[in-house]
This record gives structure tokens, C-alpha cells and sequence, in this order.
């Protein structure tokens, strides 16, 4: 499907949320059971996020019934949720309890007058039909369709095991797969609310100032250019930019970051961040819908529907494997008679061979683990933006860094001043004055040094200014020329420079930094070295990922020289210097010929095309900019790389967990089969073996709830 036509669907769809879903099979049968439904063009359910995309006309009655096989509870995305009901208190469950406790009565009764009597029969039969008559309903509707899945095979067992006299065991099996059921819904809740706690991290409403008067307004009324006033302690509900006060503000839900953030007069805030400290007001810039936040949960939510690649397979496999089952259980069932063998041992041997052949544990072993690590991932400040990037990022072996804004922070600043005649702070003045006229990135470097060192550069008249193409600028100030630029400048107008003064700026240029002169037709005054700040974090980061056996490249177009400086000092394993954007992106290709998966980490506006070039494209500080939310396969909230070890560590425990589960599931399965062909598999055990490892799957998947940086 393309994007044009998700969006264009997206919008004509309406869209609810579901509850009470169990595993990927319900879904796909509630799915068709509501495109059935008259009035409706087209539907689309989202396991993950639980919810339904409908289009046409269908109430909540309509879409419940098509639901009823499941019990599914349906509502308006827009309405509040309900409170959750105790999962010992859900409906689904009540049936359980009353079937174990005609289970335990029956199985009492027929230890006192023995098991073939009629009162534990009955007791047994009640036990089976309160338990499993929901099951009974789906699986015989399924039966008469030809349909093989979970519930018909469940439904030949139980009917198959009444028919041949095991009343105790049929009872047994019906509540061990209840108990299934119950505590598969109960993970998957659990799995989601990563989720639903994403929902309820900003206010529904917030205070709005509208002329004079000050009242409380719900999200959905507020407009854009309204003023919220946010006291300390609150919450912000809305994404806008500061217009009064200063405070600090904890951004930890949208960026991950756990260190507030200081905001002032026209910086940025996002909903759902937690303001400490001043009072503040702010212009909403974004509706409701628009928001950061409401973004990171769009994306989450699509991205949690995206089938990882192992989860094709599962499914692939799964549509073959069940028929199978289905077969090989005739066969044990009449082949061994047919040469001699008991009807009814065999018959029994074949309904176990029908229980162990569930595929739940096999089909619940990938999403669960998807939905569960993106929902991790979410609310540590990364977004992941489906299961195949997922398991992408747990393949990789390179990670190309882009330099400037990456790396490093994109703002170049003053980092050394040597004089050598005069104060420093007058030829810092004159030096600023003069840089004001240049369009230079290196002069707003020189300027903010000066204001941040407290210097006045007003009273200074500055005359002449003339650009020196390529390699500086010169003027007049209080009547004597001035010539600020680079070292070459300063060898054409002085034909050598004095040894000491070429050694400092030889030792500066290896350390990465670019060098300043200024000085008069006769001398040099003094040099001014700029650099572009390393990130604190990075060091650390790339230290972390060659450690754990990734290979690091910095690609960046400066010059050779300063590219190894900085690649030295970062600790990078390879350095690309001098390169154009096209470069970049020949480059990425030609590293993803060597290892096949490869990443490419930038800030998402000029490095989009190598971003898409590679096989997951990483995005920073997607809290700010719209077009690394979109160009990215995982973005960054933050404006730092600390969470991209995280990010991998958590994708490679995903994987490893995918892999465990599906060899877990299988090998379950093969061994229970074996016990047959000494007649040793009963129902017990089968449905042991399934429970077992469905229950196995989804707690092991939980798992990735835990892995924190």
C-alpha cells in the first residue's frame, strides 16, 4: 500500500479501539466479520495498538456483535476510556471458576462411587459446556466451514474425549485452555499498556487565557495562537513555544532525557512534559491531534501493526502446519486399530495428538515481543517504527555517523585566544566589530565569545569593510586597518609568519580546530581558534558500540585534517572526509555491500537520502523536527546519541527472544508428539504442553519491559 493511499484511507476511515483481543487468528476473524457487516466498504484491525479502522457506517452495536465470538468490548477512539475492571473480575473469567469448582465437586463425587457413575458424569458434561461453550460455538461454526484453527481443534478433542468416556479429562482440558485464554489476555493487556500510558501522559485539558478571562478548556477546543498558562508542578497539554517565563521543564516522556531542560522566551515545549519550577505561558503552536505526543503514539501504533519478517514466516508456517496436524491426528487415530490395536487407546492417543497441534504459542511468539519492545523503546525516547526495523537494528554491524549536528553539535564556538601584542579583551572587541559585517559561520562564533565575556562592542566605529573572497575580511577601526581571516591571508600580506606563532596554529589545526588571525599589514596580534563542540555523549556512545562489535565510520565534508582530529578524539573505527551529500550516499551503499546491514545516524534534513540508502535510517531530535519523524525508520527523540546503544541492545534481546520463542514453541510440540509412540501422551499433557509454552512465549517476551539503558 502506498503513503498516499494509507493517509487518503486513513482519513475516510473512523477509527475505535477494542478490547478483550487474544491473539493475531481473533483479530483477523473480527476483521472480516466487520467487513461483512452491511454499510461497511472496508475495515482494518491493528492487533498491536487494538484498535479498528472502519470505513463506511457501522454503530458500536453492529461492531460489537461482530466482535461477540471473542467478547470484544468496542469504543470510540475520542471517548475516555472506561476504568479497567480487575482481571479477577472480568466477565470471561467468572465462567471459569464456576466450571473448576464443578470440576473439583465431580471429581470428589467420583472417587466416592467411582468414575462411571452418573453423578459425576453430569457434573463433568456441566463443567465442560459452562467452560467451553463460547469455545464450542467457534469451533463447530468454524467445523462446518472447513476451517482449521485453535478453537476446532480444541472443540474435536473435548467432543471426542465425551464420546469415548473420558468425561474427567474433556473437563480438565476445557478449563487448562480457559485458564490459557485468560492469562494470555491478561500479557497481551499487559504488553499494550506501554502503550495506553503514552495516552495518558498529557492533560485533557488546560488553562486558556482569551483576552482577559482565564478558564479551563478541554484539548479538543483548544486553537492554535490560544495562551496556556502553565503553573509549576503541571503538565503541559499542548506543544507551543514560550512567550513569558522561564523554567525548567522535565521532557523525559517525549525525549527520554531524565535531566530537565532550562526553557525561556521563544524555545520550544512539548506536551506531556512536566514543568518544575516557574510560571509559564505559552502560545500554542500545534491542535491537539498535531502534537509531538500525539504523533510518537500515531507512529507507535502503525508501527506496532508492521508484521516483522519472522512473524511472516510464523504465519506462513502456520497456515500448513494446523491442517497437518489435523491429518497426522486421523491417522494415529486409525491406522494402529487397523492392525490390531485398541480403537479407543488410539482414538485418545490421536484427540492428544490434536491438542498438543495448537499453534497458539507458535503464532503469539513474534507480535508479542514486537509490541512489547516498541513499547519500550517509546517510552525511553526512541521510536521504532515497526517490527522490520526492529529486527534490523538487532542484525546490524556498521553505524555511519554524520559529523556536524551528529557528533557534534552543529555550533561552532571559540575555544582558544592567544595574543601577542596589546589586551585581549580590546583586540576581542575590535575583532567582533569587524566580524558583525561578515555573513561568516565563524564570525557568530567570535561574536557570542565577546557578549559572553561581557564586552561592549557599540562604541566601536568600524569604516572600510571590505570581504577579502576566500580568506578573510578587512576594515577600519579607530583609524588603523585591521585584517581578520585565515593563516594564508597573513602569508601573502606579511610573506612569512614567525615560527612560534606558525607552530601554535600547525598544534591548533591537528586539534581539529579552525584558526582566526588577526592582525595589522605589519604584525600579528593575535590567533582565535574555533571549533565545532563535541557532543558530551558522544565519546561514550561510540566507545559503547565498538565495544559491542559495530563498526563506526564518521562521514563528514570537512577537510582531511580536521575530520582526523575530531574522528581521534570521538573514537570512531573509520573517517570519511571531504565528502558532498551524493557521497555520503555512495558511500552508505557501498558499506552496506561489506556487511549487509548498516545504519546511517543524522539529523534528518540534508542526510535524508543516505538515511533512506540504509537499512535502517536513525534520526535525532525528533522531538523538534517533523522530517525525522518521517524520513526515519527509528528517530531519536533527544537531541543526543546516548539512546542508541539502548536502541541496539534492546533490538538483539528482541531478536534473541523472537528466536527462543519460535524454537521453544516447536520443540515443545516434537516432543510431545514422541510420547506418542509409546502411548504415553494424554490430554493432560497436551494441553500442559500447549498452555505450557503459550504462557512460556508471552512471559519471556515481557521480558523486554526490563532492558533499560
Amino acid at each position: 500500500m502506498s503513503e498516499k493511499q494509507v493517509k487518503l484511507s486513513e482519513e475516510e476511515m473512523k477509527t475505535y479501539r477494542v478490547q478483550g483481543f487474544t491473539c493475531t487468528n481473533c483479530a483477523a476473524i473480527f476483521e472480516n466479520n466487520v467487513k461483512d457487516l452491511p454499510g461497511v466498504e472496508d475495515a482494518k484491525v491493528n492487533f498491536g495498538a487494538s484498535k479498528v479502522y472502519v470505513k463506511g457506517n457501522a454503530t458500536i452495536e453492529e461492531l460489537e456483535k461482530a466482535g461477540a465470538f471473542e467478547n470484544l468490548k468496542i469504543r470510540d477512539e475520542k471517548e475516555q476510556k472506561a476504568e479497567r475492571e480487575p482481571f479477577w473480575k472480568q466477565k470471561e473469567n467468572i465462567k471459569v471458576y464456576i466450571s473448576a469448582v464443578l470440576l473439583v465437586i465431580s471429581w470428589f463425587l467420583g472417587e466416592q462411587y467411582g468414575e462411571e457413575h452418573i453423578l459425576p458424569t453430569i457434573g463433568y458434561a456441566a463443567s465442560i459446556l459452562i467452560g467451553g461453550y463460547s469455545l464450542f460455538i467457534k469451533g463447530l461454526k468454524n467445523l462446518s466451514r472447513l476451517k482449521f484453527d485453535m478453537n476446532t481443534l480444541m472443540t474435536i478433542a473435548i467432543i471426542g474425549a465425551a464420546i469415548i468416556g473420558e468425561w474427567g479429562e474433556g473437563a480438565t482440558v476445557v478449563i487448562l485452555f480457559a485458564i490459557s485464554e485468560a492469562l494470555e489476555r491478561y500479557s497481551m493487556d499487559k504488553a499494550r499498556q506501554s502503550i495506553e500510558s503514552l495516552m495518558d501522559i498529557a492533560p485533557k485539558e488546560a488553562l486558556i487565557r482569551r483576552g482577559k478571562e482565564e478558564m479551563m478548556i478541554h484539548v479538543d477546543d483548544i486553537q492554535v495562537n490560544d495562551i496556556m498558562i502553565v503553573k509549576p508542578g503541571q503538565k503541559l497539554a499542548m506543544d507551543g513555544i514560550v512567550i513569558k517565563g522561564t523554567s525548567t521543564l522535565n521532557q523525559a516522556a517525549i525525549t527520554g532525557e531524565s535531566v530537565p531542560v532550562t526553557k525561556t522566551i521563544d524555545d520550544e515545549v512539548f506536551a506531556g512534559t512536566l514543568n518544575e519550577e516557574g510560571l509559564l505561558e505559552v502560545k500554542v503552536t500545534k491542535r491537539v491531534e498535531d502534537t509531538t505526543l500525539s504523533k510518537i503514539i500515531h507512529l507507535v501504533e502503525e508501527a506496532q501493526a508492521e508484521r516483522a519478517p519472522s512473524q511472516a514466516f510464523v504465519d506462513k508456517f502456520a497456515k500448513y502446519y494446523t491442517p497437518a496436524i489435523v491429518i497426522l491426528a486421523f491417522l494415529i487415530a486409525v491406522i494402529p486399530p487397523l492392525f490390531g490395536g485398541d480403537w479407543s487407546q488410539w482414538i485418545y492417543q490421536g484427540l492428544a495428538v490434536l491438542v498438543v497441534g495448537c499453534p497458539c504459542a507458535l503464532v503469539v511468539s513474534t507480535p508479542v515481543a514486537v509490541v512489547t519492545a516498541i513499547g519500550n523503546a517509546a517510552k525511553n525516547g526512541v521510536l521504532i517504527k515497526g517490527g522490520i526495523h526492529l529486527e534490523e537494528a538487532g542484525h546490524l554491524k556498521a553505524i555511519a555517523f554524520d559529523k556536524t549536528g551528529t557528533l557534534t553539535k552543529g555550533i561552532p564556538a571559540v575555544t582558544d585566544v592567544i595574543t601577542y601584542g596589546g589586551n585581549e579583551d580590546e583586540l576581542m572587541i575590535v575583532t567582533a566589530a569587524i566580524e558583525k559585517g561578515s555573513q561568516h559561520p565563524l564570525a557568530s562564533a567570535i561574536i557570542r565569545k565577546a557578549e559572553e565575556n561581557g564586552l561592549n562592542m557599540n562604541g566601536v566605529s568600524v569604516e572600510e569593510f571590505q570581504s577579502i573572497t576566500g580568506k578573510g575580511v578587512k576594515a577600519k577601526v579607530n583609524n588603523q586597518m585591521y585584517y581578520v581571516g585565515s593563516p594564508n591571508l597573513f602569508e601573502e600580506l606579511h610573506k612569512t609568519i614567525e615560527s612560534n606563532i606558525k607552530e601554535n596554529i600547525t598544534r591548533m589545526q591537528t586539534e581539529g580546530k579552525t584558526v582566526m588571525v588577526l592582525g595589522t599589514e605589519k604584525e600579528i596580534l593575535s590567533l582565535i581558534a574555533v571549533a565545532d563542540e563535541m557532543r558530551e555523549t558522544s565519546k561514550e556512545v561510540i566507545n559503547k558500540l565498538n565495544h559491542i562489535g559495530i563498526e563506526t565510520v564518521m562521514l563528514t565534508g570537512d577537510n582531511e585534517r580536521t575530520a582526523k582530529a575530531i574522528g581521534k578524539q570521538v573514537g570512531v573505527s573509520d573517517i570519511q572526509a571531504d565528502l558532498l551529500p551524493e557521497d555520503k550516499l555512495n558511500f552508505v551503499k557501498k558499506l552496506r555491500e561489506k556487511h549487509q546491514s548498516v545504519a546511517m545516524v543524522g539529523d534528518g534534513v540534508n542526510d535524508a537520502p543516505a538515511l533512506a540508502a540504509a537499512s535502517v535510517g536513525v534520526a535525532m531530535g525528533g522531538a523538534g523536527t517533523d522530517t525525522a519523524l518521517e524520513t526515519a525508520d527509528i528517530a531519536l527523540m533527544s537531541d543526543d546519541l546516548s539512546k542508541l546503544p539502548y536502541t541496539i541492545k534492546l533490538s538483539r534481546k528482541a531478536l534473541m527472544i523472537i528466536k527462543q520463542n519460535i524454537t521453544f514453541s516447536l520443540a515443545i510440540k516434537l516432543l510431545a508428539l514422541v510420547l506418542v509412540m509409546p502411548g504415553w501422551l494424554t490430554l493432560w499433557i497436551a494441553i500442559f504442553a500447549d498452555m505450557g509454552a503459550t504462557l512460556i512465549v508471552t512471559l519471556n517476551s515481557l521480558r523486554l519491559l526490563r532492558v533499560k539503558e
